[in-house]
């Protein structure tokens, strides 16, 4: 059994459901606080997932950041060196969709050159009527960009923990090409 540990980036514009998604995810789904204050700097949220048919499990250290850009010159330094990558945008807010190339750019320039294996995840599907990004028009973008595209709606408790489970999926995948490769060259 391997318990890996990963730096992941929670990164998106301001009132997108950052700080929910993290905090529903680290308590299985028991808590979805209605009132938020807005992230200054970035909060810490930790928690481990089991990888499926494994017995290993990957540790996530989720930075949730702050989306406004008063708080970016403080970012790139607690940014340094991402595993993998949560991009979180408002279904609701074309505007937060757009705002995911420059968010996608900045966490990609911690990381020059590497592969950071990430997903895009697109938020408050439960205000179906107000939707202004079609899911087919994220999709493409996310994989575009190489990205796995997930829908989902915190408040309803829908599909808030299958971000983090890929991306845990993929470190641990990652990992194992790493371990194979190692096995090669011995």
């Amino acid at each position: 059994m391997v318990k890996l540990a990963a730096k992941c980036i929670l990164a998106g514009d301001p009132a997108v459901g950052k700080t929910a998604l993290a905090q529903t995810f680290r308590s299985d789904g028991a808590h979805f606080q209605k009132n938020y204050t807005l992230t200054t700097g970035v909060d810490l949220v930790v928690k481990t997932v089991p990888v499926p048919d494994t017995g290993d499990s990957v540790e996530l250290f989720i930075f949730d950041s702050a989306g406004k850009e008063l708080f970016s010159e403080m970012l790139d330094k607690l940014w340094e060196s991402p595993n993998v990558l949560c991009l979180v945008y408002d279904v609701t807010n074309e505007q937060s969709f757009s705002s995911c190339s420059k968010w996608l750019e900045k966490v990609q320039l911690q990381v020059p050159g590497a592969f950071l294996p990430g997903v895009l995840v697109g938020n408050k599907t439960d205000l179906a009527s107000r939707r202004a990004v079609q899911s087919a028009q994220a999709r493409a973008w996310a994989l575009g960009q190489g990205l796995e595209c997930f829908e989902t709606s915190v408040k309803d408790m829908e599909n808030y923990e299958a971000p983090f489970q890929h991306l845990a999926r993929q470190f641990h995948q990652l990992y194992q090409e790493k371990v194979e490769t190692f096995r090669a060259l011995v």
